[in-house]
């Protein structure tokens, strides 16, 4: 589950540095009958304020008002959800960068002790994570034993466990 809001990968155009933050702030303007809006982001070195396109040139009657409302009182669940939107951040050219804005929350430890371990993985939000560096956290196991596991069959799953998953999944350990 997500501690905080993660950074955003994007160029600052005043001093170089590819890290944001989001503020959590929104600017909206409308021009007559069309609105726009934005999401602030600060840049981590230089300070240096930088617009994330929410909504361009959208006629007013289009746009819910509970959205424009959530906007205007600066909502910080919308920051966290404009920032996993797909659309949003295609149309700004970022990526998001989580690490160090995630935990693990296993249960306990009790399980671990088992012969046979079936976990079921489910995400709070779409965190691209490595199932290697989750399962070795989890398990309190290096990534290398797992990788070693994985290879000797000892550790399954119908996913595939190498590269970065953002859903759900599940898998046996067999120790």
């Amino acid at each position: 589950m997500p501690t905080c809001l993660p950074l955003v990968l994007r160029r600052c155009h005043a001093c170089g540095s590819e890290r944001f933050r989001a503020s959590g702030k929104f600017r909206v303007n409308a021009n007559h009958k069309l609105i726009d809006a934005w999401l602030l982001v600060l840049c981590t070195a230089c300070g240096e304020t930088a617009k994330l396109t929410v909504l361009e040139r959208m006629n007013v009657r289009s746009v819910r008002p509970e959205m424009l409302d959530r906007l205007h009182d600066n909502d910080l669940g919308l920051t966290a959800e404009l920032l996993q939107d797909p659309v949003v951040r295609r149309r700004n050219r970022i990526a998001l960068h989580w690490d160090n804005a995630w935990r693990l929350d296993t249960g306990g430890s009790d399980h671990l002790d088992r012969e046979v371990i079936d976990v079921s993985v489910r995400f709070a939000a779409r965190i691209p994570v490595r199932p290697v560096r989750l399962i070795a956290e989890g398990c309190g196991l290096s990534r290398a034993e797992v990788e070693r596991l994985i290879t000797q069959g000892r550790l399954v799953s119908a996913v595939r466990l190498s590269g970065k998953l953002s859903g759900d999944f599940t898998f046996t350990l067999k120790r």
